[in-house]
């Protein structure tokens, strides 16, 4: 319960008391008195519990954002070592495949003869 919610209560429990009060004197001043408190403090009241709801959420917000924040810093540094083993595999694999045309020469040149022929006839407007 914040100040504005207590100072509300304490407002409308007091408009009520002159609510009846008036009542009983027969003053229709402090009845009427009674019931602006009334309402007066119920609005405060309410007034209270919004804000009350309003730093609720902002701090929830806040939660939300730096848990996002974190989790976006997770995802990032995921992304990096995924790279670097991309990178890596894509290195080794290079090599690999460069040591295979070294030591396989004649091999590579008719793969290389084929993939060129294939190219070249697929590329011909008319087959």
């Amino acid at each position: 319960m914040n100040r504005d919610q207590f100072r509300g209560a304490s407002r409308h429990i007091k408009g009520r008391a002159q609510t009846a009060l008036g009542g009983i004197t027969g003053d229709p001043a402090r009845q009427m008195r009674g019931a602006v408190n009334q309402v007066s403090g119920g609005a405060q009241y309410v007034y209270g519990g919004a804000r009350d709801r309003a730093e609720d959420l902002a701090r929830d917000g806040r939660h939300l954002a730096h848990t996002a924040h974190a989790r976006a810093d997770d995802l990032i540094d995921e992304g990096r070592r995924f790279v670097g083993e991309a990178r890596r595999h894509g290195r080794d694999y290079g090599r690999r495949a460069v040591r295979y045309a070294e030591t396989n020469r004649t091999s590579t040149l008719l793969g290389l003869v084929a993939a060129a022929f294939a190219l070249g006839w697929l590329a011909r407007p008319t087959r």
